[in-house]
């Protein structure tokens, strides 16, 4: 089988599964683009203008233009990482989801995963995920999040190319409320391709906010989180409708 036939065969399965599980890509999608102004600028926006004054350091006053601080702001090596991370995960989450409830009397799994996310969506907008969430990790949470900072503080010092993807990819690792809800939407997919790709879906989705607090700092962060805060509520709940439906359907 030549390359072409191969390509051809890839879109094809592609195309399939955009098609079957299109609707968790835009829930996934848009819970990116939501969660992150309202979440991720403040929680990996540190990262982010670390790695841009460390970029920017690189970089002698006269050869400083507007593409170099463009550039050095949307550090896309980090997001490449992150979002490799984020779709293995997702990929793993969805083969393991997929072949336990394979099993006889376990065909309920991927309704319970997507109540979960429904749940949790539905807490996010209403503000309770916010106080519940971070106790599903605890002591070991914080642990972890400090192991994994540490193996990756290295990598500030220059990061550009490969080890600025590097960083991405130790830092998807962090422990995040809101990974938790998209985790569970991939795996709901019970696919190993549709829980990469939705993950990736959101990894697109908070690249924006992440974009512009390099771009502006926290100041723009702030402000458009304010702004952002007064219809995500909204956004969220439409969102856990979405998925509570979709696992309505699984079961009628």
């Amino acid at each position: 089988m030549d390359a072409l036939s191969l390509l051809h065969d890839g879109l094809n399965q592609c195309a399939l599964v955009i098609d079957r599980d299109g609707g968790l890509f835009l829930a996934l999608l848009t819970a990116g683009l939501v969660g992150g102004v309202s979440h991720c600028a403040g929680m990996c926006g540190p990262f982010v203008l670390a790695q841009v004054s460390a970029r920017l350091e690189q970089v002698p006053l006269s050869r400083m233009s507007e593409f170099h601080r463009l550039t050095g702001a949307a550090v896309l090596p980090y997001h490449f990482g992150r979002g490799t991370t984020y779709a293995l995960i997702g990929a793993v989450a969805a083969t393991v989801a997929g072949h336990v409830g394979a099993l006889p009397g376990l065909r309920w799994l991927s309704v319970a995963l997507l109540a979960f996310a429904a749940l949790f969506f539905f807490g996010y907008a209403t503000k309770s995920a916010v106080a519940f969430l971070p106790r599903l990790g605890g002591g070991g949470a914080r642990w972890w999040s400090d192991r994994v900072s540490g193996l990756a503080r290295p990598l500030f010092g220059n990061p550009v190319g490969w080890r600025g993807y590097g960083l991405g990819v130790a830092l998807g690792f962090i422990p995040c409320g809101l990974l938790y809800g998209a985790v569970a939407v991939a795996a709901a997919s019970g696919s190993g391709l549709s829980g990469a790709l939705g993950m990736i879906c959101f990894t697109i989705g908070t690249i924006p906010s992440l974009l512009a607090v390099g771009l502006a700092g926290h100041l723009a962060g702030r402000t458009w989180r304010s702004a952002v805060a007064r219809v995500a509520p909204a956004i969220m709940l439409v969102n856990a409708g979405v998925l509570g439906w979709m696992a309505w359907k699984l079961v009628a």
